[in-house]
């Protein structure tokens, strides 16, 4: 696929980072994957890389069936993933209280589908508007939904860490999966980590859907995430994707 796309992944004021981003491109599709590891002990680091580990390992096995009922496909590849994340964590009991969260786009010349789980996010954009985002599986987003604080509340929220979903390997995956027509010429899609988007603005993003806008943007707001942050930034993990 003609794709222009960047990526960067920054620590911020944590001590390690739990973040884990990967991508696959070619003739017949791409995949893009953000995922937000969650657990003390470098668990949650373990947690992010392995989940993306499997989705690459089950690549070639999964990628190319996606014509025939592509969101029971996918949700097969997420949990060949899983159970990768099982093999991989092995006898390190770390992994029974490991997590992470994922946003991983998917597109090919019919359609795009997006799998998120947790408050790790999926914009698609147009030089106008954002046209949609991911729901996040957590309580300020069940807020939001009830009309009780606004968006630019959510990433201020005191119960913003609390989230409804998340992957792990003593569970059933929880990630919810949706199916959207294809991308269009001059479309914008962002993955990115609550360490990013908590501290962007709407207005701010939309930066990143103009036809000029990119890898320099996409840098400014990251650094940007950082200095709000005050000393107390997250991880900030971010894919930038457009069709030429």
């Amino acid at each position: 696929m003609a794709l222009e796309f960047y990526q960067l992944t920054l620590t911020g004021d944590r001590e390690i980072n739990q973040d884990f981003m990967t991508h696959i491109v070619n003739d017949s599709y791409a995949l893009f994957v953000v995922a937000d590891g969650l657990g003390g002990h470098h668990a949650g680091e373990k947690a992010s890389r392995f989940f993306c580990q499997g989705l690459l390992r089950f690549a070639n096995a999964y990628g190319k069936q996606m014509e025939r009922n592509p969101v029971d496909t996918f949700s097969m590849w997420i949990d060949a993933a899983v159970n990768e994340m099982k093999r991989l964590f092995a006898f390190d009991k770390s992994g029974h209280d490991a997590h992470t969260t994922c946003a991983i786009l998917y597109m090919d010349e019919q359609r795009v589908l997006t799998a998120h789980c947790g408050d790790s996010r999926i914009y698609r954009m147009n030089p106008q508007q954002i046209v949609w985002r991911t729901q996040d599986h957590s309580i300020p987003q069940q807020l939001l939904n009830e009309g009780k604080i606004t968006e630019q509340e959510m990433a201020l929220h005191p119960e913003q860490n609390r989230l409804t979903r998340t992957i792990n390997i003593l569970k059933a995956h929880e990630v919810e999966i949706n199916l959207y027509p294809a991308m269009k010429k001059g479309e914008t899609f962002m993955l990115c980590t609550d360490g990013f988007w908590e501290y962007v603005k709407q207005s701010e993003l939309l930066q990143l859907a103009q036809p000029a806008g990119g890898k320099d943007e996409l840098g400014k707001l990251a650094q940007l995430a950082v200095l709000r942050a005050h000393g107390k930034s997250d991880n900030i993990t971010a894919q930038w994707v457009r069709r030429r």
